[in-house]
């Protein structure tokens, strides 16, 4: 029998601050009794992931798939599947999730898939972007929520934020004004996305 609920299942490397935000939201604005949404659980490939205990905290169910114990991308990412589709995700959330995924997986949640990137994509795909934007003489920054394809950090953008850069900004300084604005839009991405499909 399917579930009544419409699950969200988010994935996380780390401290879970975006999980965090996503989750509180969730229970804040009352998503289940809107659009029947639950943050149904999060799945680590790190077990010391910080965020797991606050997704504990928050009532969420947790699981770990360490990567470090399987041979290959394709045997982590078949485990990873198989305990992501135990909750039948209606979407998938990449939270500071760092792994690079492979076509199989990608295709497998193909349209129910998103990752929140920092910086204003197309620039600075993958690692370092910001001291790659304060290196490249940029004058804003900032953060993109985008639907997961094959290609690293190339789907179609689901919302951006921007913030400037700053006189004599450092890489940390920077990262923590871009992560207040992820905190702000990731939440209204996976919201839409589910007032899109209602």
């Amino acid at each position: 029998m399917a579930s009544a609920h419409k699950n969200i299942v988010i994935l996380i490397s780390g401290s879970g601050s975006n999980m965090a935000v996503i989750a509180r939201a969730a229970e804040k604005e009352a998503w289940r009794s809107r659009w029947g949404v639950q943050v149904a659980a999060v799945i680590s490939n790190k077990p010391e992931a910080a965020g797991l205990e606050l997704a504990k905290g928050l009532g969420i169910a947790t699981a770990v798939v360490p990567h470090t114990s399987y041979e290959s991308r394709e045997a982590f990412d078949a485990e990873l599947m198989a305990q992501i589709d135990r909750h039948a995700p209606a979407l998938v959330v990449l939270a500071g999730f760092m792994r690079i995924l492979t076509p199989g997986f990608v295709q497998h949640y193909a349209g129910r898939l998103i990752n929140i990137h920092p910086s204003l994509l197309p620039a600075f795909t993958g690692l370092n972007t910001h001291q790659r934007a304060i290196d490249a003489g940029c004058t804003v920054a900032g953060c993109t929520v985008h639907q997961v394809t094959a290609e690293l950090d190339h789907g179609p953008t689901l919302a951006q934020a921007v913030v400037p850069i700053l006189q004599g900004d450092t890489a940390a300084a920077l990262a923590a004004r871009v992560l207040t604005q992820e905190h702000l839009i990731y939440p209204q991405a996976v919201r839409a996305f589910f007032e899109r499909a209602a």
